[in-house]
């Protein structure tokens, strides 16, 4: 537009002459250049009105910040305080201004960067906490910004806390617990009246130093009371560590948050075990069984020990008897702990009866009893018999009906005898000869003797050195997995049974049949089982990437162990989630004991898991106690015929009967069904023709590590 008007200007007068139209048009753009310019002035009105507004909250925040701040120049006056700084220090803010800030701190504190004492206009004092940062002002000026903090509550708690912690390091035993009764501090006190230290008792109850004298009733009353009152006090027979009994006098109180709910017990004793009447009984709670009355371990240990003595003086061979309870859990679970309380006291009597007079009878805890039988004979096969003819006796007497409460028991015992001489032995290493002759008695059939012996010993210490080696075998990554091809009639591998393999770096490949059981029975198999269904997963993930491997499935033994977690659904589902696999492309296969264990807990978990398309096969299908009772409940994807019906059809018509069955069976209910232990071709035929496509064993693959595998899929 200037320019235009700067050509009007130096135009000839002749180019003056304006059509209305270019008149118009000129006009038209100095309108618009007019409303962009107010445009301009409102946008900076308001950039400078919420500046203004910023700048009056930023004043309202600085006044009224929780801390105090304070500007001082390089000769330490205060330029700046807000209104918080001015409160803390009980000045108003305009006489604080120019004020030398180092005169508001105690002398002896100000060659203190942080934590001290400050002085208030009224005289007082606070502690506080100050932190400063080296800054210049708008002129450039140095100036030093101090934030102030109040922390005399701090200081106050931690004055308390210094006496709260003397107080707790008293002469009388202190613990500290949760409103639900676990421990979670103790004094030292407590760790020399009890024996047990802070690490042993923390996290666990008050019940670690139950003496069992004190029945259900004394424990409700004083809950009751403590309830009620917030208080207790009375006295109390507890156990240490040692298994001494010592009577404590104990008082516990509630500790309440400021809502009213219970936070923390606190529980103060101390020992009041002074006269003779209560060392008598602590001598009888120490020694003797509360339930049988016979003696207990420490007392038989105790004579056993006397009696190596002997034997080593009179040159007499004596024994160990171990005994256990064939059925008693049973009895115990299924008629409750009353009668199985009578059953003890009964099987105590009746072995008093039995044994010679001097031997020792003694109860060692639960359905284990030990009698000890001295001065037996100096002839090792004379000594032999006599513990023959003892413990047929023991197991006669025994194996004799129980009658309570107007109901028949029966409950037999197994036996393991320890012998011993004037060999040099320990008490402890004849307990555990004699209590591994007794898992020998356990396995042969029960009700019945035996002898230990070195063989014994070698079978039990190989197993604790596998034991040991396979705590370590997951850490030091031994465990491998092989794969075990499962074909359809047109000979494509679908899938694979993956299968656990150990390989010990002295022992070499060691049998799944010695280490497995073992990890059962150890509780190894929960870690290890873990790791086999991530490794499952895992290589799951890495097939899905390709067309060719992306439709194999993978099927994982599950155990009873595993399976019967509380968590274990939730397990499965966190495994699956965190390797991102299809669900259906994993199968888990369950064993038929496993399932019949608790039906309604296997149909609830299997359903939880079917609902993210998990599926599920029976393995060793026909093994067990197979009826359509609960096989039509199972969410089943398949049944898994066992190879012990396969390997035989042809020599076995009833196999063959049992197969066609199994067949028909799975076909009816729309279940799929696979035949292991496949290892010829006219084995696969006839399974073909009977109705079962899908087959798995050494006529396709033994199992074999991943490579191997995979070389088989491209050859399939």
């Amino acid at each position: 537009m200037a320019e235009e008007i700067a050509q009007t200007q130096s135009a000839p007068a002749e180019c003056l002459i304006r059509t209305p139209g270019e008149i118009n048009r000129i006009v038209h753009e100095l309108q618009v250049h007019q409303i962009e310019l107010e445009l301009q002035n409102e946008e900076l009105r308001n950039t400078l009105n919420e500046l203004d507004t910023s700048r009056s909250h930023f004043f309202d925040f600085y006044d009224r910040a929780p801390v105090g701040y304070c500007t001082l120049n390089h000769e330490g006056l205060i330029l700046q305080a807000n209104l918080t700084a001015a409160r803390l220090l009980s000045f108003e803010r305009r006489s604080l201004l120019k004020h030398d800030f180092t005169r508001l701190i105690y002398s002896e504190d100000r060659d203190i960067f942080y934590l001290l004492r400050m002085k208030q206009g009224h005289g007082k004092s606070f502690w506080a906490q100050l932190n400063a940062i080296a800054a210049h002002d708008e002129t450039g000026e140095p100036v030093l910004r101090i934030v102030l903090i109040d922390i005399s509550v701090l200081k106050r708690n931690e004055e308390a806390l210094r006496i709260a912690a003397i107080a707790f390091e008293s002469q009388e035993g202190i613990m500290v617990s949760t409103p639900d009764g676990v421990i979670i501090k103790v004094n030292q006190a407590f760790t020399t009246l009890t024996g047990y230290s802070a690490a042993e008792a923390i996290g666990k109850t008050p019940h670690l130093l139950s003496s069992g004298q004190h029945n259900k009733a004394f424990y409700q009353s004083m809950w009751s009371t403590l309830q009620q009152t917030g208080y207790w006090q009375g006295e109390i027979w507890n156990r240490r560590k040692n298994g001494h009994i010592f009577a404590e006098w104990l008082t516990i109180s509630q500790v309440t948050a400021p809502d009213g709910r219970v936070s923390h017990y606190v529980g103060t004793f101390s020992d009041i075990t002074a006269n003779e009447k209560a060392a008598a009984e602590i001598h009888r709670l120490a020694y003797y069984d509360l339930l049988t009355q016979l003696p207990n371990r420490r007392l038989l240990e105790d004579r056993l020990g006397q009696a190596l003595a002997s034997a080593s003086r009179n040159k007499q061979k004596g024994a160990i008897l171990f005994l256990d309870l064939d059925n008693f859990k049973v009895i115990n679970d299924t008629c409750g702990h009353a009668v199985g309380d009578l059953l003890l006291v009964e099987v105590a009597r009746r072995l008093l009866q039995v044994v010679r007079k001097g031997d020792t009878v003694a109860r060692l805890g639960g359905d284990e009893f030990v009698v000890l039988l001295e001065d037996l004979s100096a002839d090792t096969q004379q000594t032999t018999v006599l513990i023959e003819q003892i413990g047929a006796k023991i197991l006669t007497e025994l194996a004799r009906p129980y009658l309570f409460e107007g109901y028949e028991f029966h409950c037999t015992a197994s036996i393991g005898a320890s012998v011993y001489s004037e060999r040099d032995e320990t008490s402890e290493a004849l307990l555990g000869h004699a209590d591994i002759a007794m898992y020998h008695s356990k396995k042969a059939g029960r009700n019945a003797l035996s002898f230990f012996d070195p063989a014994m010993q070698a079978a039990v210490s190989l197993r604790a050195a596998l034991e040991k080696d396979l705590r370590h075998a997951l850490e030091q990554r031994q465990f491998l997995l092989h794969f075990q091809s499962q074909v359809c009639h047109d000979g494509k591998i679908i899938g694979a049974e993956v299968l656990l393999r150990w390989h010990h770096p002295v022992r070499g490949m060691v049998s799944p049949l010695d280490f497995i059981p073992l990890a059962e029975d150890t509780g190894l198999i929960l870690p290890i089982g873990q790791w086999v269904l991530d490794t499952a997963c895992r290589q799951l993930k890495l097939w899905e990437c390709d067309a060719a491997t992306s439709h194999l499935q993978l099927a994982v033994n599950v155990s009873a162990r595993q399976f019967r977690q509380a968590d274990f659904v939730e397990l499965v589902k966190q495994t699956i989630a965190r390797h991102a696999i299809k669900p259906a492309l994993l199968k888990l296969e369950l064993t038929e004991s496993l399932v019949l264990d608790d039906v309604d807990d296997t149909i609830t978990k299997m359903t939880r898991l079917k609902e993210i398309g998990l599926r599920f096969s029976m393995d060793d299908f026909g093994t067990g106690y197979s009826s359509l009772a609960y096989l039509t409940r199972l969410p089943l994807d398949q049944l898994k015929i066992d190879q012990s019906f396969v390997r035989n059809m042809d020599v076995k018509p009833r196999n063959a009967v049992i197969v066609q069955t199994i067949i028909g069976m799975a076909n009816n209910l729309g279940m799929e069904v696979i035949a292991e232990g496949v290892e010829s071709e006219a084995q696969r035929h006839y399974l073909e023709l009977q109705g079962c496509p899908c087959c798995q064993g050494y006529l396709f693959s033994k199992p074999v590590p991943i490579e191997q595998f995979e070389t088989l899929l491209a050859r399939s």
